[in-house]
């Protein structure tokens, strides 16, 4: 009798682990392929190809998100630098695509390829949890979009 209650609640765990996997990847995959009213959007100025952000990040602020539109096939470029005048930098971005997945990096060029998709993207800049003192951290993204017709080449296997 007391292996039929163990392997019941073997299988009882299991499967609560299961649900519980599930409903937090669903409930990620949802946040990051929606635009937040409190996402700032990324401007481009009417004609250009890029664009370049600023911000910082409070001692109590771990992320902020930022969204733009895009199209599929477009070539982007995304880099985060350091901030002048702060003494951490928010190096970690990450791009979420309106398909639901995502991509990204530490520092430097934190994505580089075709837009797979057309939409809303959402841009998470983050400080790196691993090497933080809690102090104001800073960031410049710059950001180069560039139009269809000069991605065709670029994207053309997409």
């Amino acid at each position: 009798m007391f292996s039929i209650n163990n392997k019941t609640n073997s299988l009882t765990v299991r499967v609560l682990k299961t649900l519980l996997l599930s409903a937090t990847l669903i409930g990620v995959s949802a946040n990051s392929a929606l635009a937040k009213s409190s996402d700032i959007p990324i401007q481009f100025v009417k004609g250009a190809i890029s664009s370049t952000t600023t911000g910082k990040l409070n001692p109590n602020e771990n992320e902020r998100w930022y969204h733009f539109q895009a199209e599929r096939s477009q070539y982007a470029v995304i880099n985060i630098l350091p901030l002048a005048g702060t003494p951490e930098t928010a190096n970690v971005g990450i791009l979420h695509m309106p398909n639901g997945t995502y991509d990204g990096t530490k520092g430097g060029i934190i994505y580089q390829g075709c837009l797979p998709k057309t939409g809303a993207y959402r841009l998470r800049i983050a400080r790196n949890l691993m090497a933080t003192e809690g102090k104001t951290a800073g960031y410049k993204v710059e950001m180069v979009i560039l139009p269809k017709y000069a991605s065709e080449s670029l994207c053309r296997n997409l």
